[in-house]
């Protein structure tokens, strides 16, 4: 007697298994323009948080994200433990640090060093380049702690 086989419907790949092995290949070129458009077709921006983001680029020790803000939107204070840039591509943010502010329209760039607690607030839509930049990880700061307390680089 035969036994009627059963096909299992193959799952589809879906978020870091799709994109696996796209985002640390040598060469890549982005259109912002576009990519940022496509952001604010996304769920997340319609119907959410205000908020949308894609990583663009996903190496070891460096990380590119354009994150796409509606007007009034707020990313709350957290740190990191990268040096990061922040660039605003279009609209304008502003970014608040424990001692001082930081007005960033289109066009402008921030570097803040490793663990510096900020959050980011759009002042109207908004596309921000974020870029992260991790030391090897012997050099990597404790920001879990709340310290300041940097590991020693001694070359030898």
């Amino acid at each position: 007697m035969a036994t009627a086989k059963t096909r299992k419907p193959r799952r589809r790949a879906t978020g870091h298994e799709f994109i696996a092995g796209t985002l640390s290949v040598p060469v890549r070129q982005f259109d912002l323009v576009d990519e940022a458009r496509q952001r604010c077709q996304e769920d997340s921006w319609l119907r959410g948080t205000g908020r949308s983001s894609k990583t663009l680029v996903k190496h070891r020790d460096l990380r590119i994200v354009l994150i796409s803000m509606r007007a009034n939107t707020r990313m709350h204070e957290h740190k990191a433990s990268a040096r990061i840039s922040i660039q605003t591509i279009a609209g304008h943010v502003k970014v608040r640090l424990r001692e001082q502010t930081v007005d960033l329209p289109a066009g402008q760039l921030l570097v803040l060093d490793q663990c510096l607690p900020h959050d980011v607030e759009a002042l109207e839509d908004s596309d921000v380049l974020l870029t992260m930049s991790w030391p090897p990880e012997d050099q990597i700061e404790e920001c879990k702690t709340g310290s300041r307390r940097k590991v020693r680089h001694d070359r030898t």
